[in-house]
């Protein structure tokens, strides 16, 4: 922007201590921008010698950043960010369309870690800025420390009543509000905090408590079934913990769950590690909407939902690393655009349970590999007076890894 090969652009972090808080290089970079770029409340905190136009980000936010790197560009443009530009900031989303140059300052996490004398290294945090409070739920173990950056002044009480809910009203709770600044606040009493007139700029610290009874949901595939809202169209605890292992998610990668039914598979394949992604296909409206609670209440509302019959509704979603077929795997043409659709060295699973599904896994094992497995689980149930084994329909899966050769085959 400044020049051919240079970099015009410059992120300086600032916190709730404003200009006084900035190192001599950051301020030297705001005193010397064309372009002053940032929240209403940030480009507040500086003073009037700073001589840059200012300009404040229009809503919504990402949409608009091309339009103004395009009108600005020539010029020397700093953006402003809170605390650390590349933690949860704006950095990290500028660094998509070019390379910027960051200066950070003390992010809100590490802030708070200081204030509580915690671990930074031993906390997890969860944004609930511009997305759903409902993440926490998939952190929420006894004896974890979990640090929330919250959207505005509502998000604590929000905090509160997903913890009450949930079976964690034991938990401490902290609010921390304009860390480092002259109106820092920390508070601590979990009963109030509800009703406290709180700033819109604060963390939430929670140091998990269980209340007796409350339910366990460990990241590790196979939750029990009951936690999940089904009509039948469930994916049964023991073949799901052996179908997302088959599935073996990585940070990062993107599943397709196709005749999601519950969400379950989708759902434990996004639990397994923040980073991982689930689309979630289903043609009746009723289990799709089931998906979206299901993911809200087991801690993955990012999960994404399509509404359609495979194989048209698989048309124009991103290119999958893994894909599961557990409903409608008979139906024409599913299996085809499944399979054509994988990245090389990309897996599928598919579940057959009936006999006309599992011969066409068998069909399609023969013509393009990969390994089947037949899965049988009983479970003790009362006869009369006794106990036998209820047996659950056996189940035939299909796992194949895809190389380069995209013939089908079958």
């Amino acid at each position: 922007m400044s020049g051919e090969g240079e970099i015009g652009v410059t992120v300086v972090g600032i916190g709730a201590d404003g200009w006084a808080g900035l190192a001599p290089p950051a301020r030297a970079v705001v005193l010397g921008a064309e372009v002053v770029v940032g929240a209403g409340r940030q480009l507040g905190l500086l003073p009037d010698e700073v001589p840059g136009e200012r300009v404040a980000w229009p809503s919504p936010l990402v949409p608009a950043i091309p339009g103004m790197l395009a009108e600005y560009a020539g010029r020397e443009v700093c953006v402003l960010a809170s605390g650390d530009p590349m933690f949860h900031g704006i950095g990290t989303t500028l660094s998509r369309f070019g390379p910027v140059r960051v200066l950070p300052h003390p992010s809100s996490v590490s802030l708070a870690c200081a204030r509580l004398g915690w671990a930074a290294d031993d906390v997890e945090v969860v944004s609930a800025v511009g997305r759903p409070v409902e993440r926490l739920h998939a952190v929420l173990h006894p004896g974890r420390r979990v640090l929330v950056l919250s959207e505005n002044g509502t998000t604590p009480s929000a905090v509160v009543e997903l913890l009450r809910a949930r079976g964690f009203g034991s938990s401490v709770v902290t609010v921390l509000e304009e860390l480092g600044g002259p109106g820092e606040r920390v508070t601590g009493d979990l009963d109030g905090v509800a009703a406290l007139d709180i700033a819109a700029l604060n963390v939430v610290a929670v140091e998990c408590v269980a209340d007796p009874g409350a339910r366990r949901l460990p990241r590790v595939p196979g939750l029990p079934d009951d936690v999940y809202e089904h009509d039948g169209q469930i994916t049964k605890r023991e073949i799901r913990a052996v179908t997302v292992s088959a599935l073996a998610p990585e940070p990062g990668e993107l599943l397709w769950d196709v005749g999601a039914g519950s969400g379950s598979v989708g759902i434990e394949w996004s639990r397994t590690h923040p980073a991982c992604r689930a689309v979630a296909i289903e043609s009746r409206d009723e289990r799709a909407d089931r998906v979206v609670r299901n993911a809200r209440a087991l801690g993955v509302p990012g999960l994404q939902v399509v509404r359609g019959a495979a194989p048209a509704a698989l048309a124009d979603l991103e290119q999958p690393d893994a894909v599961f077929v557990g409903g409608g795997v008979t139906a024409e043409g599913v299996l085809p655009a499944c399979w054509s659709a994988l990245r090389p060295g990309g897996r599928i699973v598919v579940n057959a349970v009936t006999l006309e599904s599992e011969a066409l896994v068998v069909r399609w094992q023969a013509a393009v590999g990969g390994s089947l497995t037949r899965l049988e689980v009983g479970r003790a149930a009362p006869i009369g007076g006794f106990t036998a084994w209820r047996p659950a329909l056996p189940v035939t899966q299909w796992v194949a890894i895809r190389n380069e050769r995209i013939g089908v085959g079958a």
